[in-house]
């Protein structure tokens, strides 16, 4: 079935009429026009009916899918007509991705000559020379050599003096370079090589580590700036200071010159002091009296600190343990107190204990107060001293007399 479109009007009038002016016949006859532009079908449609129809009838043959060997000929063909400087261009962006800095430190290897030549024994140049006709510092072409040196003790390439100039070899993966390279002079030294060192110790390029160690100013920048590199540099300091015993007094002098980190410091102590108390019950089964007995836990204190231990351990890390802290050291200290309070036999003992500390330290005290260093008595005397010894004598007969008369048959 063929679908027969009406052809439209030429939008340009013939060239003996005048635009606007009808022609003398249009004058005489008026024929009726065919269908206007917008109710005529379009090529795209009429391609549609005709090929829906002859899909239905089964007449029409079908386009055949292009192959993947006929997509294939059609790009060889492409690139036989490639300029060759572009081939070339490719080729050397396919091999410097496959072998990254090997690629030139291959140039280098096969083209300076090794100590311990001459001249005359080999067409290749001295690194200086080299580093002339590229255009760029000696030393930069030595970081390659000393590259290739190392790979080459290692069994991954050949050495220089099996190379000639020109010659092409099996290059390692680009993914080993950074192991062998470093782009920095500072790596040569006893700083750079610990540094390096260290970099692949937390598997990082050394180039990287090198990089940072050379501006300090931009890492106090970043220090400044971001709370991650913060932290990342606090953790750092935090691990070389099992190792650096010059670094800990330094830092314990910064802390100890510093009001606000003392009173942190200080803060700190107290609140891991009483997660210690807590964390003590659970592991260990016993808790300390007031008095310093140490008692076994009752089942209602362990059960109570593993609970507030549980919500400690679950804090972030960054986050304020000290309310955490003193809530359940408050806590333990009234179940405690409730407990002693509860046993008639455990508070005998609280307060043996109690009055046993206070006389030891009182004891400890007086001990103290000696006479033996002091010459001349009357440079020293005060009368307040005397009337407080004297204060101090009543005190101590008044608890004699008691603990005599509390003594057994008495």
């Amino acid at each position: 079935m063929t679908v027969v479109t009406a052809q439209p009007e030429p939008a340009v009038p013939p060239v003996d009429q005048v635009p606007g002016q009808a022609t003398s016949e249009a004058e005489e006859f008026w024929v009726e026009p065919a269908a206007s532009a917008d109710e005529a079908p379009t090529a795209a449609a009429q391609n549609e009916v005709t090929t829906d129809e002859a899909e239905q009838d089964g007449d029409a043959p079908r386009a055949e899918p292009r192959t993947e060997q006929a997509e294939q000929a059609e790009d060889d063909a492409i690139l036989d007509d490639v300029h060759a400087d572009v081939a070339r261009d490719a080729q050397d962006f396919g091999a410097y991705v496959r072998a990254g800095g090997w690629a030139f430190a291959l140039k280098v290897a096969r083209s300076v000559r090794p100590g311990g030549e001459t001249a005359g024994e080999t067409p290749k140049i001295s690194a200086k020379g080299f580093a002339e006709l590229a255009g760029c510092s000696p030393e930069r072409v030595m970081r390659y050599y000393k590259a290739w040196d190392k790979a080459a003790d290692d069994g991954l390439v050949p050495y220089f003096e099996a190379l000639a100039p020109g010659q092409d070899v099996e290059l390692p993966d680009s993914d080993v370079w950074h192991t062998y390279y470093l782009s920095r002079s500072s790596a040569a030294s006893e700083r750079g090589t610990a540094i390096a060192a260290a970099a692949e110790a937390e598997g990082i390029r050394p180039t990287k580590a090198l990089e940072v160690a050379e501006n300090p100013t931009a890492l106090r920048a970043a220090i400044l700036a971001d709370p991650s590199t913060a932290q990342a540099a606090r953790a750092a300091l935090l691990d070389r200071l099992q190792e650096d015993p010059a670094l800990q007094t330094e830092l314990a002098r910064d802390i100890a010159r510093t009001d606000d980190l003392k009173k942190a410091v200080a803060a700190e102590t107290q609140a891991a002091g009483r997660i210690g108390y807590v964390r003590q019950i659970v592991e260990n089964g016993q808790v300390k009296t007031p008095a310093g007995q140490t008692i076994d836990a009752p089942a209602e204190l362990r059960a109570e600190a593993e609970r507030h231990l549980s919500l400690i351990d679950e804090l972030d890390e960054g986050e304020d343990t000290s309310e955490w802290a003193l809530d359940a050291y408050d806590s333990m200290k009234d179940i405690v107190a409730q407990t002693i309070q509860a046993d008639p036999e455990l508070r005998r003992q609280e307060r043996r204990t109690k009055f046993y500390s206070s006389l030891q330290k009182a004891t400890k005290v007086f001990e103290e107060l000696t006479f033996d260093d002091v010459d001349d008595l009357d440079t020293i005397y005060e009368d307040d001293m005397l009337q407080r010894l004297q204060e101090l004598q009543e005190a101590i007969t008044t608890c004699i007399t008691a603990l005599r008369k509390a003594a057994p048959g008495e």
